[in-house]
């Protein structure tokens, strides 16, 4: 048998962990001592002691660490800890993402975004729209393009969406996602041939994943700002390349139209 201290040695966990984890029902020691309390462990607990270390270094909660090893079957164990492996790669990616937005934030001379004045005419598309909550636009979002895709078959365009300025502003406002097609379609389900109105549009490209785009919003609603151009109108975007197209998130490219009229006098 082998005290605490020494196991603690052969495992690299401090004795304060060890205590921890038999409080937690992690690692029970071989023998407690009834009269002093003290904790006994056998050498053939040195693996498993090794194992909750490599979860626990992967930030694996103690309650998945216990339900990970009280799982028996091989196959059952791995999909739980490939799980929490895709939820760690996850926060990696909102990571990276934040970091590239405050890089691209941070820049001494920002660069700007190239910014293009459009007219953009009248156009029939089928669409599904709704009142959503900020929180859910992207459930909502993928349940509406399988609505579309079932009954579009050959769009005549790209992929896009109207977002009320409330959704931004509140947290909640009117979504219109839709496909561009030839002539009406049936309306099945939520699905509805809608003509869009003609709009004046500034618009800028966004390049790379959703997590950032916020960043190209901010340039170019200070672009419209700087160019004395007051907003009329939901907020256009179009998928020039997204998702759907590449998995490749450098890849995708997202066209924000930002409605639009000069003001008297702007140059």
């Amino acid at each position: 048998m082998l005290t605490i201290g020494e196991f603690a040695r052969m495992t690299h966990l401090s004795v304060r962990t060890l205590r921890r984890y038999h409080e937690a029902g992690l690692l029970e020691p071989a023998r407690v001592d009834p009269s002093s309390g003290y904790r006994y462990y056998d050498p053939a607990q040195i693996p498993g002691a090794q194992v909750i270390a490599r979860l626990r270094e992967l930030d694996v909660p103690l309650a998945d660490v216990r339900q990970i090893l009280l799982t028996q079957d091989p196959a059952a164990r791995a999909a739980r800890v490939a799980e929490h492996l895709h939820r760690l790669e996850d926060q990696l990616a909102r990571t990276q993402a934040a970091v590239a937005s405050l890089q691209r934030l941070l820049r001494p001379e920002p660069a700007g975004v190239a910014v293009e004045l459009r007219q953009v005419p009248a156009r029939l598309v089928a669409a599904v729209e709704a009142t959503v909550a900020h929180a859910d636009v992207l459930a909502w979002y993928a349940g509406a393009m399988a609505e579309l895709d079932a009954v579009v078959r050959e769009p005549v365009g790209p992929v896009g969406g109207l977002y009320d300025n409330a959704l931004f502003t509140h947290g909640r406002g009117h979504v219109l996602v839709h496909v561009p097609i030839s002539a009406p379609v049936p309306a099945v389900g939520r699905v509805r041939s809608v003509r869009l109105p003609e709009a004046e549009l500034a618009v800028a490209v966004h390049a790379g994943a959703h997590d950032t785009i916020d960043v190209t919003y901010g340039e170019l609603g200070r672009w419209v700002a700087d160019h004395a151009l007051a907003v009329a109108g939901p907020v256009r975007e179009t998928y020039l390349a997204g998702p759907r197209d590449t998995p490749v998130a450098a890849h995708w490219r997202t066209e924000i139209g930002w409605p639009v009229f000069r003001v008297t006098g702007a140059v």
